[in-house]
This record gives C-alpha cells, structure tokens and sequence, in this order.
C-alpha cells in the first residue's frame, strides 16, 4: 500500500523550486499565487533563508512546494491510499485527500503562519531534540523541570523534541539528560510550537477555520492530535485547532500507517526528514523522498520493486518506470480481476506491444488502451485508465485481493512509444 507524507516547517531551502520550473506541474504555483494575492514564484526561487525562516514565509512556501510534487506524482498516475503530514504537512494532506480545496488550504495556511507568527513574537519562545531517550522520560523531564516546557513532538523512538519559554527548555533538556538523553540539539526557532504557548493563534485559527468548507475525504487522513483516523469532516476544525498546542504524535502516526498496510510511504516535498523517521519507525516500511523531478522515478522504481505490487512472471521483480510510463491504479479495495480482452495477454507479449499500430510489431489485438477504457474490475468496480498508451505487464494477478490505491498495470504512453 502506498501511502503519502507531507513536511512541515524546517523543510524549506532556498531555491528549492528551481528544479520543478519547467516541469507542468509548476503551474501550481501560479495558481496558489493567485489565492494568496502574492507572488509565490520569487518565494520558492530567489528568496533568501532568512526570508524563508519567517515562519509565515517557511509554511506557505512549503505547503506550496509540496502541492507541487503532489500534482508530479498524481500525473504518473500513483495515487495514495493513506496520508499523513507533520505539523504544516497535515494541511497539505488534506488537500491531497480531498478534504480541503486548495483554495481554503491555502488560506488557512496564510492565516496559521501569521497567527503562529504573532504569537511567537507575543511570547517568544524555542524548542530542542532530545535524542536517546523515551518517551515517558521526555515527558517526565517536563514535568519535573517545574518550568514552562512540554513535549512538543513525538517524532521517533528516541527521538522527542521539546518546546517551551528558553529557561523553560533549558531546564527540560538538563533533566532530559539526567533521565538519560544521548544529546539535545536546540532548533533554530523563536516559537514554541505545539505548545500552551500558542494559545493567542489557536483562537485567531478557529475563526479562519469557522469560515472553510470540509469534505469528507477521498483517501483516510492520520491526524497529528491522536494518531487516529478522521473520515468525518465535521472532526477536522477542531482538530486543526488543536493541533497548534497538543504535541504531533508521528511516531504514534506512522505506526498507524503501517498497521493500515502501508507498505511504501513517500515523503512529497522540500527536505527528507520524514523519510528518515520512517527508517527508525517502522523499518519493515520503504521510505522514499520526491523532492526534484528526478526522484520521480526513484518513486516508480520503489513502487514497481514491491514484492505485493510485482508480477509474478520470472525476470520482471523490480523494473524501471520511466517518468513517459504510468501505473493505473485500483479504485477500490477487492479481489481484481482483468478485463476478459486483456486477460489473455501473456506478459511477453505485452513487453513487445511498444510499436505503434500498423507497424508489425506489438500489434497482439488489445494491447492498446484509450482514456477511460476499462481494464479489469475490483470487486463491483470498474477499473479504467486514465490514460492513453499500451498496457506493458500487470502489476497484480486475476484473483488477487488489492486494496484501494495499488498499482494493477503498468502501461507506456501512446506518445512515447516508438
């Protein structure tokens, strides 16, 4: 099962949007320029870091950068069946899922980075990793602090950060280290994030948040307050406003993704951090990170090499998918079975089926798919391709139960064959 992850602040490098300026899926930015009544292009290319750490600035830009290697990757036709996102990325998720337009997320985003802003600069504040050290002990070294200093992320096993006035996580990290910690790295911030602190944005927040419409979502959401799936709109408002002081539980999240079947868990957007928290939470999980237009293909190449999601012919376990190639996807969890027409087709047979019509070769009769045409069944629903092109291999077999979101076939352009 795969499943999308979205960053959150401390993600965004100067120019990360560079990569992505010729590629369609960029026109995203303009079209989120266009809600935000800003110029977000200058954001993603030529603004500085210290412009970019502005917290209003760091959010926006990386909730938009993230949109656009989601847009990239809905293009190669993978879509999730789960979604999380940590901090700012649980926006993003949303979005991704269907729960939020993209016109209410980008402005809900606005509106939390300017009031989180604010709020830091009301009562500032700071936050620091504890390394080596569990949980409960992170917890424990809050409370007896005797100090303004909570847990603020649940990130890893032996991996917590806190948050706090900077006397307050001060005193946590001395007590963190008599509790055993391994280290503490102060983060470069000036809010104590996900904390009490934030109470003054939190109220700011849930008047932006009374204003939005929720949809029930496309793809299950795991929320950062509980590590719990949401599949009710009406639950999302107040857990956004939460969110903003109760600590992000991703440890808790991922677990969750995992416990769902989340096989691959791609980290969409600036940085890679998230894909390396994957690695130290549930390393049975392949984590992989789409940062640039040519990790696109890394992602197919993950997806494609997943024992559950390859064919079982001899010699096929972990081709490459070119970013010209594409996986229809199933649209429903259930047993799959091809369509009759196509059944037949042996698997070598399809490798060869990469000329054009009337050339000679590749023309066994069904090979060639047309947008919408229908390539099998999950249970009661139809399976169809949203694409043009040729069907290559399948990536499930008759009789294999899918869940929502799996790769059933890989099929090469029409455009691209030759």
């Amino acid at each position: 099962m795969l499943a999308f992850t979205f960053p959150g602040q401390g993600s965004q490098r100067s120019g990360m949007g560079q990569a992505w300026v010729d590629h369609p899926s960029w026109e995203v930015t303009a079209e989120a320029s266009e809600i935000a009544g800003r110029d977000l292009t200058a954001l993603l290319l030529d603004a500085p870091m210290a412009e970019l750490t502005e917290t209003a600035n760091a959010q926006l830009a990386t909730f938009v950068m993230s949109l656009v290697v989601l847009d990239a990757v809905e293009r190669l036709g993978l879509f999730p069946a789960a979604c999380a996102g940590h901090s700012l990325g649980e926006y993003t998720a949303l979005v991704a899922s269907g729960a939020l337009s993209l016109n209410d997320g980008t402005r809900l985003v606005i509106e939390r980075g300017s009031a989180m802003q604010k709020a830091a600069d009301g009562r500032a504040g700071t936050m620091a990793a504890l390394i080596g050290i569990a949980d409960g002990d992170a917890e424990a070294a809050c409370q007896r602090a005797e100090d303004e200093v909570w847990v603020a992320n649940f990130n890893a096993p032996g991996q917590v950060v806190i948050a706090g006035t900077v006397q307050g996580v001060a005193s946590g990290s001395d007590r963190a280290k008599d509790l055993g910690a391994k280290k503490v790295l102060p983060l470069p911030v000036s809010g104590a994030f996900h904390t009490p602190l934030m109470l003054p944005a939190r109220a700011r927040l849930r008047s932006t948040l009374e204003t939005v419409e929720f949809h029930s979502p496309e793809v299950p959401v795991v929320a950062n307050v509980d590590a719990r799936v949401h599949t009710d709109p009406g639950e999302w408002s107040g857990l956004l406003s939460a969110q903003l002081c109760s600590p992000v539980r991703w440890r808790q999240s991922l677990d969750t993704l995992a416990g769902r079947g989340a096989s691959v868990l791609a980290e969409l957007g600036p940085g890679g951090v998230l894909t390396g928290l994957v690695r130290r939470t549930v390393p049975d999980a392949r984590g992989v990170t789409v940062t640039v237009p040519d990790d696109l293909d890394k992602l197919m190449d993950t997806v494609a090499g997943t024992d559950e999601w390859t064919a079982t012919a001899p010699g096929h376990q972990g081709e490459h998918l070119y970013t010209s190639e594409r996986v229809i996807v199933s649209p429903a969890p259930g047993v799959f079975e091809p369509e009759l027409r196509l059944a037949a087709l042996e698997s070598t047979a399809l490798a060869e089926a990469t000329a054009a019509p009337g050339s000679g070769q590749g023309s066994e009769p069904g090979s060639y798919l047309a947008v919408g045409d229908r390539v099998g069944t999950v249970g009661s629903t139809d399976v169809r391709t949203p694409f043009d092109g040729i069907l290559v291999r399948w990536l499930a077999v008759r009789g294999e139960r899918v869940v929502e979101g799996q790769p059933v076939a890989w099929i090469r352009l029409r455009g691209e064959v030759s």
